[in-house]
């Protein structure tokens, strides 16, 4: 396991505004560099991964939260997911018809047109909380803004940062959230009206050399960016890369295979299974598996 980078939470006192910044340090390049795609669609995951680990990290319950964005662009499927403890996985699935060389560098021309849903699981033994709305905007911070406000009637400012240079991937965030008052409602009085706006400006202010300074403790950026807000910082909380895949949990799905398939599946006596989220190899024994007893 890749463990690296972190949240640091933070609100502002006397305002209606909480947020985090999101620095997901080397396990952006861990994760990113796994996969064989166009470095905007690499972009696109890591931005992502940024997202989900900045909502995730206010989950008040043992869970996670899913991103699922699908539409008809050449990225046809993009997933991300964070568990309450940190862990974090996600991809991008480029259409197999795509020209690689040839794909846009703007996340709705990416993705194209479809739904983006947010599902919250809190464990087999509770209902999991599902939203979906159609993608809008032209990046994914802009379409995960739309949702909240569509689906959850819930004010955000999402930042998210991905790029790339001689060190590898690097990837983060900044998400403001509106707190509501009590009884579920947001508050609408002027000067937290100006408050949220104020947030929303200074927000704009960060630039990725500034979230990815290793130098500049995500403590100090948000008194960097929020001093003169009177902002009040939490405890950092850690990212772990956490695929969640394994050979047994792999072997069981091979199971429910019948003989026939698991022929056609083999090659050479071996059949292959790749994890899309860590592109990682898992190889079988055709004659290990399948139910050899018909009845």
């Amino acid at each position: 396991m890749v463990v690296a980078g972190g949240v640091v939470p933070f609100h502002l006192e006397r305002s209606p505004v909480r947020g985090r910044i999101v620095r997901l340090g080397a396990l952006a390049d861990a994760i990113l560099s796994r996969h064989d795609v166009p470095d905007n669609v690499a972009r696109l995951n890591g931005e992502a991964l940024a997202l989900v680990a900045g909502m995730a990290s206010a989950l008040k319950f043992k869970g996670s939260l899913s991103l699922q964005v699908k539409g008809d662009g050449p990225v046809s499927m993009l997933l991300a997911d964070a568990t309450d403890n940190g862990g974090i996985r996600g991809l991008a699935r480029l259409d197999e018809e795509a020209d690689a060389d040839a794909v846009p560098e703007d996340a709705a021309g990416l993705l194209g047109q479809g739904y983006l849903a947010f599902t919250i699981d809190q464990g087999p033994e509770m209902e999991r909380h599902q939203g979906v709305v159609d993608i809008q905007g032209p990046t994914l911070s802009k379409m995960a803004e739309h949702y909240f406000t569509t689906s959850e009637q819930h004010a955000c400012h999402i930042r998210l940062f991905c790029s790339r240079d001689t060190h590898g991937w690097q990837a983060g965030a900044l998400v403001l959230e509106r707190i509501a008052a009590e009884g579920g409602t947001a508050v609408l009085d002027t000067d937290h009206e100006d408050a949220w706006e104020t947030a929303c400006t200074f927000a704009d202010t960060l630039k990725d050399a500034e979230l990815f300074d290793e130098h500049l403790s995500g403590e100090d950026l948000a008194h960097r960016l929020f001093g003169t807000l009177d902002v009040q910082t939490s405890a950092p909380r850690a990212l772990a890369y956490s695929c969640r895949c394994s050979r047994s949990r792999l072997a069981n799905v091979l199971e429910r295979f019948s003989d026939d398939d698991l022929d056609h599946m083999a090659e050479n006596g071996v059949i292959t299974m790749k994890c899309e989220f860590c592109n990682h190899d898992f190889h079988f024994d055709r004659d290990n598996l399948g139910a050899t007893d018909p009845a």
